[in-house]
């Protein structure tokens, strides 16, 4: 994945094609009707209907014209090219759907790993809805890693803005940085190293004392049976090391070797973790 981002690129085709739907989409979004407000303190039904209309008027301002679903199979990655000439690199077991409307470039990142190298277009933001956190951006390149709820953006290039969904807070990124958010709340900033975080388009998982469980919610997206963490004592026991993602198998059965704790197989081929001496 070139990490260059396109020059002299020729979008007078996507101009074009805007411009034809615009007629369709002006008569699928009408604007809706002005809404007198008669005295400062509007009643709750003339909020409602103020509030109604607003909706309305955003969806002309900014309907989409065009919706693609992207998703991977376990072990697989797919290099995407957009239509705008950004480009995505979906990680294993990951879904998003891509929705072009006449103002925006917006993604949903249903679940995995994505990697944006989003090409500028400063009339036509790019955004990321990644669940616990959306991204803003015009041009750059960054990295989108959701893990169930939580979500991890790391910024590789130019700068990032980061809305909370939970709370509305606003984070401002620039490279080096990544934002955590939990589903219990928690958000975090601090510096990373890129490269680190974005190994995984070299099959590489690089972990830097990194807490077991955290480090079985990666392993899980390349590994075909559940993963199963049975001691919650051994949750935050650190791992680190450089390993690869192709061969996940290889990795647990070094765990032993590198942490206090057991790994076995269950017959229905899910992996146990467990304290020492423990099977079940």
């Amino acid at each position: 994945m070139s990490h260059d981002p396109p020059k002299g690129k020729d979008f007078s085709q996507e101009d074009e094609a805007i411009a034809r739907f615009r007629e369709d989409l002006k008569q699928r979004f009408p604007l809706p009707p002005a809404m007198p407000v008669k005295n400062k303190r509007a009643t709750g039904k003339t909020l409602g209907l103020l509030l109604l209309a607003i909706t309305a008027g955003v969806a002309w301002i900014d309907p989409a014209y065009r919706t693609e679903h992207f998703a991977t199979q376990l072990g697989q990655r797919q290099a995407l090219q957009l239509v705008d000439g950004s480009q995505v690199l979906l990680d294993s077991n990951s879904e998003m759907t891509v929705s072009w409307h006449l103002r925006s470039r917006q993604v949903e990142l249903k679940a995995g790993q994505a990697l944006f190298e989003v090409s500028p277009r400063v009339y036509r933001p790019f955004m990321v809805d990644a669940g616990l956190a959306v991204v803003r951006v015009v041009g750059t390149r960054f990295n989108v890693n959701r893990q169930g709820q939580d979500v991890q953006v790391t910024v590789a290039e130019g700068k990032v803005a980061v809305r909370a969904s939970a709370t509305g807070s606003i984070a401002a990124l620039v490279p080096g940085q990544q934002l955590r958010l939990s589903k219990e709340g928690d958000s975090q900033v601090r510096t990373v190293e890129v490269n680190d975080v974005t190994a995984w388009q070299q099959s590489r998982l690089v972990f830097e004392s990194t807490p077991l469980v955290e480090v079985i919610d990666t392993l899980q997206r390349y590994h075909r049976h559940p993963i199963r963490l049975m001691d919650a004592r051994l949750a935050r026991l650190p791992v680190s090391g450089v390993f690869d993602s192709d061969h996940v198998d290889r990795l647990l059965a070094l765990l032993p070797g590198i942490l206090p704790l057991s790994v076995s197989t269950a017959t229905d081929g899910s992996v146990l973790i467990n304290s020492p001496g423990k099977k079940k």
